[in-house]
């Protein structure tokens, strides 16, 4: 009888230890589900904060660029002074909005975009000296960061350094490289046709006399 009643206690015990780990696994299981659905939703606020991020950089770009467009200055002095502060007030309405999307870098993606930006920022410098020679290095440098095959050369440097950035940070200095070179094309553009008009003005006052 005494044997029968150990018995028991023994069965107890191993059956409250086996419920307590079923437990214990079962409380495990429902955290590592709620990690998951919050990794779900964090990638997700990245991913839309990303977006909010390159919408603003769009609507700044797109008001300077209407600031400085040909259209700007043909028309007349009271309309552009009026469109000039409907830009200047969406402009500053887009600046007061801040959106930041960090990124996570070991040391070597750190150095490596420092060194992909000192890149761009010394041909960014030499701009307003040299438009030709400043197109062709950051069409090189862009060329660098597409997966098709480019029609315009390579810089097997600048490659190599992107290569060892962040992922993020790729995305990003191949966007700034094609808002660069958009940028460009319009100031050129905008050069061409002043260039133009100062000569139809010169060839009406010639004909005046």
């Amino acid at each position: 009888m005494a044997q029968a009643k150990i018995h028991a206690k023994m069965n107890e015990g191993k059956e409250g230890k086996f419920s307590r780990s079923m437990s214990m696994a079962d409380r495990s299981g429902r955290l590592l589900e709620t990690l998951d659905t919050l990794e779900m939703r964090v990638e997700s606020l990245r991913e839309a904060a990303t977006s909010m991020e390159q919408e603003r950089e769009f609507l700044l770009e797109t008001i300077q660029s209407l600031q400085n467009s040909q259209e700007m200055r043909t028309i007349c002095d009271g309309e552009r002074e009026e469109l000039s502060l409907t830009a200047n007030r969406l402009l500053n309405r887009t600046l007061t909005v801040e959106i930041s999307v960090g990124t996570l870098r070991n040391p070597q993606q750190e150095e490596a975009l420092n060194r992909a930006t000192a890149l761009i920022d010394a041909i960014v410098a030499k701009l307003l000296d040299d438009m030709d020679s400043s197109r062709k290095g950051l069409s090189a440098l862009l060329a660098a960061c597409v997966t098709e095959a480019p029609a315009v050369p390579i810089d097997q440097k600048f490659q190599t350094i992107v290569i060892s950035c962040a992922l993020e940070d790729q995305k990003k200095i191949k966007r700034r490289l094609e808002t660069l070179l958009r940028n460009l094309d319009s100031a050129e553009k905008n050069i061409k046709i002043m260039d133009r008009q100062k000569v139809q003005d010169k060839t009406a006052a010639n004909g005046r006399f």
